[in-house]
């Protein structure tokens, strides 16, 4: 695997200007300083109460994601060339399943493979021909971005369903506006704290041409024992909204209402942190009991806004992901700003031909695969997990996608052994509204703790950094 660059150091060893102040201030100061803070973060962390739990551990406790007190910095220039490429990629995004569940004129122009659509289970017929309130199906997108040099930005994945960590962007710049507020009095960093304004303007202004002239919008969550729950309850207490169960919703004559205390009050836009599936127990999984009845008949009638829509998981599979270079050509007739990760599809026999005799040195993803699980990175791997992989290669093809292990730029991370690289992605939010994209500037930085690892998944031992944007 090539060396990594580094954001701070650059190629030839010099100090990148965006870090300039940064490295200054990092030679200058005490390192027990930085230890002492990165324990001060972690109980303010622990008394605010940020956790997460981990599905199918035996115990299933909640933890706290790690937090590094040495943020990432951006330039304006590279945020603003970030910008132009996340807002082309969410209007292909929109304009895709707009067309999958309408006329469908990129499966008959043969862009891309029926099969693909059809079968791919978070297809939902129950959307075709189905509107939705101004043709936007993606309100809210986590689109992961990895760095590979000083010019070079790959889209390694698009969420386009309920993509979660919001949450720990706005709590990063909170911790580091606390401890460190000298640093950042040293830096024209560009706010992220708006961020709960501007989703609140874009829920608003995708509400149904029915609603009331100030519409309401509710979160609506699984409960408590979600592994997100934490961020479901900050985002709703940070927008003023009602954090709702399904049992608090009723739908009646096609409307939604909330049950409140001085009655039944119309709900016109949802934000759901809930899986399709779950949704509507009329409607999809009839066992479900976190759902509303007859959400969907309330849905189809043009009621009610849900953000994301139902069935926007046709575009985030990792199949799908590889044509995305020609979805945005093909709607928008323009070459994509942010690359795409060269990527062989297991499913074409050419192409799993070549992944099967290079698996040492391939990442390999399951195709509806998240959080860094059902991965072979082929290098770090041993013999007996490349020949578990190839088996399931071999027996299902269909359900794997293979990539370059690439080697993504490290930033300076505070450790045990001091400061020291380590391999960084970033999640910026986009938010999709009928008058226009908002993406606050940053987002949310995981970082990969373990010395050479490429994993940054919370999940998977990653930890968070705050991200900042200079605003020259």
């Amino acid at each position: 695997m090539a060396v990594a660059f580094d954001e701070m150091t650059g190629v030839d060893g010099g100090i990148r200007p965006a870090y300039a102040e940064l490295s200054q201030w990092l030679g200058d100061v005490p390192p027990d300083l930085l230890e002492h803070r990165r324990r001060e973060a972690e109980l303010l962390f622990r008394r605010i109460g940020i956790t997460f739990a981990v599905y199918g551990e035996a115990d299933a406790q909640e933890r706290l994601i790690p937090f590094d007190v040495i943020p990432r910095v951006l330039s304006a220039a590279e945020w603003t060339r970030l910008q132009r490429g996340l807002e082309q990629r969410v209007k292909a995004i929109n304009a895709y399943i707009n067309d999958v569940y309408g006329n469908r004129e990129i499966l008959r122009a043969g862009v891309v493979p029926e099969d693909l659509v059809f079968q791919n289970p978070v297809f939902r017929p129950e959307m075709n021909g189905q509107r939705v309130p101004h043709d936007i199906y993606v309100h809210i997108g986590g689109i992961d971005i990895v760095r590979v040099d000083a010019e070079t930005f790959y889209v390694l994945e698009d969420n386009t369903r309920t993509p979660s960590g919001v949450s720990y962007m706005l709590e990063n710049r909170e911790i580091m506006l606390r401890l460190f507020p000298d640093l950042i009095a040293r830096h024209r960093v560009a706010p992220v704290e708006n961020y709960p304004d501007e989703l609140l303007a874009t829920l608003k202004s995708v509400a149904p041409a029915t609603a009331a002239a100030d519409p309401t919008v509710v979160l609506l969550t699984p409960g408590v024992y979600n592994s997100a729950y934490y961020e479901h309850s900050f985002l709703a207490d940070k927008l003023g909204i009602e954090l709702v169960e399904g049992r608090d919703l009723v739908v009646k004559g096609e409307t939604v209402s909330m049950r409140a205390t001085e009655g039944l009050k119309r709900v016109d836009v949802i934000y759901r942190r809930i899986d399709d599936d779950f949704l509507d127990p009329l409607a999809f999984r009839p066992d479900s009991v976190l759902g509303v009845p007859g959400l969907m008949s309330a849905y189809r009638a043009g009621n009610v806004t849900l953000a994301n829509a139902v069935g926007t998981g046709v575009a985030d599979d990792k199949a799908v992901y590889s044509y995305m270079p020609e979805i945005v050509k093909f709607y928008l007739a323009e070459e994509p700003i942010l690359k795409n990760v060269a990527t062989w599809r297991c499913r074409d026999a050419q192409d799993l031909s070549y992944v099967l005799d290079h698996l040492e040195n391939l990442v390999v993803k399951e195709v509806h695969g998240s959080g860094g699980y059902g991965m072979l990175i082929g290098p770090t791997a041993d013999k007996t997990t490349i020949a578990a992989f190839r088996d399931k290669l071999k027996a299902d093809p269909k359900n794997f996608i293979a990539q370059p292990t690439l080697a993504l730029s490290t930033v300076p991370t505070c450790v045990a052994s001091g400061i020291a690289p380590r391999h960084v992605d970033l999640r910026p939010f986009v938010l999709t509204g009928r008058d226009r994209i908002r993406i606050v500037p940053g987002g949310l930085t995981r970082v990969a703790l373990q010395e050479g690892s490429l994993v940054v998944n919370s999940s998977q031992g990653g930890g968070t950094k705050d991200t900042w944007v200079l605003d020259r």
